[in-house]
């Protein structure tokens, strides 16, 4: 099993689209902090469409609430401030993929403390500055699950 965490999402039909996506994959959810919708928000339900019970989110106040839940499991954080890339690293059952808010990613200092587990989506248009979240959890997402062997059918 996987899990996915998001820091204070920001763009309700992002938050729909990722939870489909758990839905999907059989992949826990965790969103962290404040989101600046209601997960009630029609925008989130819409993305979601009717896929909301097949999906296991979980709240927490902070991120050191998602710690203290998860404590076996390691946390990859996602950003664009390094040059490591999601596809020359290995993934393990239990990871946590850490995503941050559309607006300003992961905070720095986070990033800063947990630098060897920072990974990227590389972007070969450099005057691009970052995917779409829902996008970037897919694709990191399904590579975890691809070298994993999960049972999601590929």
């Amino acid at each position: 099993m996987l899990h996915v965490a998001l820091v204070e999402p920001e763009i309700p039909p992002n938050t729909g689209n990722i939870a489909r996506l758990c839905a999907a994959t059989f992949t826990d959810l965790h969103i962290i902090g404040a989101t600046g919708f209601r997960l009630d928000d029609k925008a989130v339900k819409r993305a979601g469409l009717d896929y909301w019970d097949e999906v296991k989110i979980v709240r927490h106040i902070e991120l050191e609430n998602l710690f203290k839940f998860l404590p076996n499991s390691r946390f990859i954080y996602l950003t664009t401030k390094t040059k490591k890339t999601y596809l020359d690293f290995k993934f393990a059952e239990n990871d946590c993929l850490v995503f941050g808010r559309e607006t300003r990613g992961l905070p720095e200092d986070l990033l800063k403390a947990n630098w060897e587990l920072c990974l990227t989506i590389p972007m070969p248009n450099e005057n691009v500055r970052s995917l779409n979240l829902a996008t970037s959890v897919g694709i990191v997402l399904y590579e975890a699950l691809r070298q994993i062997n999960s049972p999601v059918n590929y």
